[in-house]
């Protein structure tokens, strides 16, 4: 029986909580600044507004405190949003904490100052100090999870051996981990996932999305061995198929679908989804100072023409 703090209350961190909980895992769970959600998990129903299910009693919900760190827990899993890896960044240095740390969150960073981008890992590394980070990826909408669909994730660490021990205290029959050493290429496809689910849904037939779909996944080849990662990685769960499941149904290939259709970024996100976070344009406005000035447009053309008509405000067109 180990113990494990999740840090995120949203719904993915609490989804989490339930195969770890099934595994025998003691879970405690805290959410730093959401208001809705602390309401949520502090309540003896425990009924989580966004996943709309009760979670099991047994999970334990603490308020977030520096101090609740420093205790002992066997895993750490950062399930923030990403300004939120910033701030519990900034609460782990200095605290020479030992606990291993698993990273949910998805997403890279643009350091303007050193003038490259960062995985989510990398980032956690060099502003709070702690060494041994792994991150979990690949094609779970948190709401299927909660509800115990069978979900495939790939675990990644330098040490494929550690990654195969947390794969060892969450997984069950409906929650299944794959494991890999490429921990860069599987945070580039988890991130870039986002943008090419917003290309996809542009394409107004299935034909067009399938022709669209396979050229997205030769560019996310490009730019994850770019980065150094893997080709491999890019054809695995946290590329292709992520890319699948966003592309299928989300946010991001929702607001694809309006560009198809001939709106500007700015009309569709006023008209049609003005309450909605979309992480593609989120990661397009972190990105592109980089890869504008970087990378060779004419080997990633779907990508530079969504920068365009994100960052210009134009509309959405393949040549």
């Amino acid at each position: 029986m180990k113990k494990i703090l999740v840090i995120g209350g949203g719904a993915m961190g609490s989804a989490f909580t339930i195969p770890c909980l099934e595994n025998k895992n003691v879970v405690t769970i805290t959410e730093p600044y959401s208001k809705r959600f602390i309401k949520d998990l502090s309540s003896k129903k425990k009924f989580h507004s966004a996943l709309k299910i009760k979670l099991p009693s047994k999970l334990k919900f603490r308020k977030f405190s520096s101090d609740l760190l420093e205790e002992k827990f066997d895993l750490l899993v950062i399930a923030l949003s990403l300004p939120g890896i910033d701030f519990i960044a900034k609460k782990l240095r200095h605290k020479k904490i030992k606990t291993p740390v698993l990273v949910l969150t998805k997403g890279l960073k643009y350091i303007s100052k050193d003038k490259k981008i960062l995985t989510i890992s990398e980032n956690l590394i060099r502003n709070s100090g702690i060494k041994n980070v792994s991150v979990l990826k690949g094609p779970c909408l948190a709401k299927e999870l909660a509800r115990k669909n069978q979900t495939s994730v790939v675990i990644a660490n330098k040490s494929i051996n550690f990654a195969k021990k947390i794969g060892k205290r969450i997984s069950t029959k409906y929650y299944l981990a794959e494991f890999s050493k490429d921990v860069i290429g599987v945070e580039v496809c988890s991130a870039i996932k986002n943008i090419y689910s917003m290309i996809i849904g542009a394409g107004q037939s299935l034909n067009a999305s399938s022709n669209l779909f396979q050229k997205s996944i030769l560019e996310m080849i490009f730019l994850t061995k770019f980065f150094k990662g893997k080709e491999e990685t890019t054809l695995g769960l946290a590329g292709a198929g992520d890319l699948y499941v966003s592309a299928a149904g989300g946010r991001n290939s929702k607001m694809g679908s309006y560009l198809g259709k001939g709106y500007t970024f700015k009309i569709a996100k006023k008209k049609f989804m003005p309450n909605d976070t979309v992480e593609g344009e989120q990661l397009v406005r972190e990105i592109a100072p980089f890869i504008l000035k970087k990378i060779d447009k004419k080997k990633i053309p779907l990508m530079v023409n969504l920068f365009r008509a994100i960052l210009n405000n134009k509309k959405l067109k393949f040549s």
